[in-house]
């Protein structure tokens, strides 16, 4: 069972929200982003769409209902007609997306990011009904004790399994190892000292016992938070697979009271437990979750995907598409690293180049085009506005000692424009390691003939090049004779840009020269034109050169 497309309508904090483009081979999918970037509420939303399509349970509007004018929200006949609209959710498979009532049931399977069974003792044995007949889960803020549950369940099933005909030529042992030989796996993969060992006697002392280290019979009770906390999800999903073969499980911070390296062995356990064509949904902001899920990405191509919750505003319409791999998970690792140097892990390059991170008009400007040419051919790479030139050059002398002491395995680039540096200034740049672009300024490369040409190409009006070219010319004129070097692209963008505004008829372009430049014709720029490889050129050639 796999999801294509998500859409919400004024779901908690979203007004509109469209998640789509998730491929069909995708297994695992990551929801990344900081603390209240809506990881969860998404997630919530998609237990509102189980809910009501199962179960025709509505839920609380005070709780998942976007705040409307209160006349709207008193009818209750209005908020049941109303909820159907919050929440879409279209599969691959048209059965699927047929769903209502009794169908989707069985069909999603939640964790909420409250799971702390801190010790249980079973001294009588109860009946445990199928859980897809009821709502596991009315909301993701509600605790989720799980263990105890699951012991009971366990013991069911193995109990079932002595009376089931076609399992008479098995041992006990055999029975024994089907029903609990698939945690003892999974823990043996997590961890070096911790052996899953016997559920004990369920009518005496109904209980998880483990051989840690030397020590034998040691009770779930003794076992560390972070232990606990990854038998839980593992215990969790074998269990459940059982009523769930062909589902969709979410699972809101998995993360939770476990160490980094802990943390990416677990998710490669559930990664592997999840059963059949299921798919699992995780938020997350941990680091060793991002870099296990991108490990599994590298070996097996196309089974996992990451949507990026972070830096948007969710009161205004909004489309999420899949990030690439690479850039997500680097992205998160510096947002994170740098934000909690405990958690420190740098990129392999830092680059250095002009622009004030606390600007207003050209606020990040160059940063901005960087990332978005190179993001994701070098996605190792982090870019930092360094300030204006001078700044960039005296680095060293302001900010030598940090630099060294925190990026001693990072190789920092500095670039700076050219402007009307001297053939010998940019020697001596070049001696401190400071690099010159060859053109006057980026606004020289984005403002390429070839760039121009693959504008017109993307509007559909390969016609207009050639005005578009004399339109470039006339302003570089224009510019000229007000006393600007002619190739001072900067000093002309503003009329090029009104210019191919008006050939063109583009709309949503870009207010400015400025976020045209940015959002309109970086985007054009792409590894096979001579545009892009002369500036990568530039700026990454000769790396590692001493």
């Amino acid at each position: 069972m796999k999801i294509s497309r998500i859409e919400l309508n004024n779901f908690k904090r979203f007004t509109h929200l469209v998640v789509e483009g998730i491929p069909e081979t995708a297994k695992l999918v990551v929801l990344v982003g900081p603390n209240g970037s809506g990881k969860t509420s998404f997630l919530e939303s998609m237990n509102q769409y189980y809910k009501q399509t199962g179960y025709g349970n509505c839920g609380d509007f005070n709780y998942i209902l976007k705040p409307l004018e209160a006349s709207e929200e008193e009818s209750v006949n209005w908020w049941t007609n109303y909820s159907s609209q919050l929440v879409k959710i279209s599969f691959y498979s048209d059965q699927y997306n047929q769903f209502g009532d009794i169908k989707v049931r069985g069909r999603f399977y939640f964790r909420s990011a409250y799971r702390n069974e801190p010790d249980f003792q079973i001294n009588n044995m109860q009946r445990q009904v199928d859980p897809t007949a009821t709502i596991r889960l009315q909301t993701l803020i509600q605790n989720d004790q799980t263990v105890s549950n699951n012991y009971q369940r366990l013991v069911a099933n193995t109990i079932a399994g002595v009376f089931e005909e076609s399992n008479n030529a098995k041992t006990v042992k055999n029975l024994r190892e089907e029903l609990t030989g698939r945690i003892r796996v999974a823990m043996n993969e997590v961890f070096e000292d911790l052996e899953f060992t016997s559920i004990g006697d369920p009518l005496k002392n109904g209980n998880f016992y483990f051989t840690k280290g030397t020590t034998k019979n040691f009770k779930y009770l003794n076992l560390s938070a972070g232990e606990k906390a990854a038998f839980d999800l593992i215990l969790d999903l074998v269990v459940q697979s059982q009523y769930y073969p062909d589902a969709i499980y979410c699972i809101d911070e998995p993360e939770l009271h476990m160490h980094t390296k802990l943390q990416g062995k677990v998710l490669r356990e559930l990664y592997t437990l999840i059963p059949g064509s299921s798919q699992m949904w995780i938020s997350t902001h941990s680091i060793g979750m991002l870099e296990e899920a991108e490990e599994i990405e590298k070996e097996k191509p196309g089974t996992v995907v990451f949507l990026d919750f972070g830096n948007r505003n969710f009161d205004e319409d909004q489309v999420i598409h899949p990030a690439k791999i690479g850039k997500a998970t680097l992205d998160k690792f510096y947002e994170l690293a740098f934000g909690d140097f405990a958690k420190l892990i740098l990129p392999k390059t830092i680059v250095f180049c002009e622009g004030d991170h606390l600007g207003t008009d050209r606020k990040d400007f160059d940063k901005s085009i960087f990332e978005t040419i190179f993001g994701e051919t070098h996605p190792d790479t982090y870019f930092i506005s360094g300030g204006a030139c001078s700044d960039i050059e005296n680095l060293e002398k302001t900010h030598s000692a940090i630099l060294d002491a925190v990026f001693r395995n990072t190789e920092i680039i500095r670039i700076v424009d050219r402007d009307d540096l001297s053939n010998k200034e940019v020697e001596d740049l070049a001696k401190r390691r400071i690099k010159a672009l060859k053109k006057r300024n980026l606004e020289s490369y984005l403002l390429d003939d070839s760039v121009i040409k693959k504008l017109c190409e993307s509007q559909g009006k390969t016609d207009k090049y050639n005005e578009c070219l004399t339109n470039k010319i006339n302003a570089i004129n224009n510019s000229e004779a007000q006393g600007n070097p002619r190739d001072d692209l900067k000093k002309a963008r503003g009329e090029i840009y009104t210019g191919l505004k008006r050939i063109l008829g583009l709309n949503k372009c870009g207010n400015k020269a400025d976020s045209f430049i940015r959002d309109t014709l970086a985007p054009l720029i792409t590894p096979d034109m001579a545009v892009y490889k002369q500036l990568e050129s530039e700026i990454f050639d000769g790396l590692g050169d001493s």
